[in-house]
């Protein structure tokens, strides 16, 4: 029997799931109770690259297609209508005859059964009607690929061009833009100064993407006749590739140590949504510098108030780095969810409170920005933004009152960012931390941004 994994005293935990769901999802275990964006990969509609499930493209959904026509379960055989033959005199006929003495009537001969020629005759209907309704989902799903390669009426202008992640280069925003046209999905870049300005594409393609220290890690999918694959790559400042991994499954949370030489990232092995009750998670942890590969987060020693914690549901997500031996990031276990702080070195980790999801470490290393699942809300939007101070263990909401399902990026000490759903993905919004303030919009069709100076 497994260690059962209990709340923190004196705080209230909600669950996971429909007792409460448990923004990242180890090797196969379930929660208990779950940015998607999401998700989704990918939160909002569909991109070219997110996983063939629900077209969850920012990492946030699309609509289930409509339930066929019922039977009237009132409709039925009127007794009147259909009387009993055999109460019904002349319905019979006698040995001697028909009525009036006449000759006796023939019944009518029952139905033969379908010979093998007309077996094979249904069987090659229904092949027919198979095909016609699987050619039919085949061309509305490219036609709907081929519209997004199309440019968006009155949306960003992007154009191709040189993206770069070099420290020093000026201060920029470099995110996956979801902008409709030729250079969806692809990494593009702003100058901070001007996030609506117009994109610079750099060609490369990625679900999730995080920057720093010359470092970036993209999340990637690839397409297959059956199935697509998903593959981490390392990314140096130019964006090429120093290395990838082969992912266990869909992408979801992507980090970078400041200095650049750590990378962490979380995908659904289970499931595509912390929001349900049935998902399970591996958060991976690479060395960019020795090569090393900590596999998955789940071969660490957790311990709570001194003791080792053994669940078998446990799952971790959304690693955020304090240096490149620390970090700090979600467990959950029971139907309960925790903020712990990790040791690379020597794999290991300790809780510090209950309900903190997808931490997001401000840039003084003071406050952890995380999403709050609220009691009383919506079961499929739970979440609140919020900000943790370190020193106390007390949080605080901040302005933006919409459902968050994203791991908060910080563009500053003072303000925060994040991606909700929107018409062609998601969009990127900040607001301030301090709970002042409102939410503002910082640019449409973006997600996964990385603030670089």
């Amino acid at each position: 029997m497994s260690e059962e994994f209990p709340g923190v005293p004196g705080e209230s935990a909600p669950t996971t799931g429909g007792g409460g769901p448990a923004d990242d999802r180890g090797h196969g275990s379930r929660t208990g109770g779950g940015d998607g964006g999401h998700g989704s990969p990918n939160g909002g509609g569909d991109n070219g690259h997110t996983p063939r499930t629900d077209d969850r493209d920012n990492g946030h959904g699309e609509g289930r297609p409509a339930s066929g026509a019922g039977t009237d379960p009132a409709a039925g055989t009127d007794p009147a209508a259909d009387p009993d033959p055999a109460a019904d005199p002349a319905s019979c006929a006698g040995e001697s005859g028909g009525p009036e003495g006449g000759p006796g009537q023939e019944g009518a001969p029952e139905d033969a059964p379908l010979s093998t020629r007309g077996k094979l005759l249904v069987l090659l209907a229904g092949v027919l009607v198979l095909a016609l309704v699987g050619g039919v989902a085949v061309w509305r799903a490219a036609d709907r690929a081929h519209r997004k390669d199309q440019v968006q009426a009155g949306g960003p202008a992007v154009h191709a061009g040189d993206v770069s992640l070099a420290p020093g280069a000026g201060p920029r925003i470099v995110f996956r833009s979801m902008a409709w046209g030729p250079h969806r999905d692809e990494l593009a870049t702003v100058p901070a100064a001007d996030p609506n300005g117009p994109r610079t594409a750099s060609g490369v393609k990625c679900l999730r993407f995080y920057a720093a220290g010359g470092t970036g890690v993209c999340l990637q999918a690839e397409r297959g006749a059956v199935n697509d694959s998903y593959r981490a790559l390392v990314l140096d400042r130019n964006l090429r590739t120093t290395r990838h991994v082969d992912l266990a499954g869909i992408p979801t949370r992507a980090r970078v140590s400041p200095s650049g030489r750590m990378a962490a990232w979380t995908v659904f092995v289970g499931g595509d949504s912390y929001a349900g009750t049935d998902f399970s998670t591996r958060t991976t942890i690479l060395d960019t510098r020795t090569g090393a590969l900590q596999p998955t987060l789940e071969d660490y020693a957790l311990t709570r108030d001194g003791k080792r914690v053994r669940a078998t549901d446990l799952n971790y997500w959304g690693v955020t780095f304090a240096d490149d031996t620390h970090f700090y990031a979600t467990a959950a276990a029971g139907g309960h969810t925790y903020l712990i702080r990790g040791d690379v070195a020597t794999r290991t980790a300790v809780t510090l409170r209950s309900n903190v999801e997808c931490p997001s470490l401000s840039p003084d290393g003071t406050r952890i920005a995380f999403k709050k699942r609220v009691p009383g809300l919506d079961p499929d939007a739970p979440w609140r933004l919020y900000v943790l101070d370190l020193a106390t263990l007390k949080d605080h909401p901040t302005a933006e009152d919409r459902d968050v399902d994203d791991q908060a990026v910080w563009v500053d000490d003072r303000t925060l960012s994040y991606s909700l759903p929107g018409d062609y993905g998601s969009d990127l919004y900040t607001v301030p931390a301090d709970g002042s303030g409102a939410p503002a919009l910082l640019t449409p069709s973006a997600l996964s941004p990385a603030w670089l100076g």
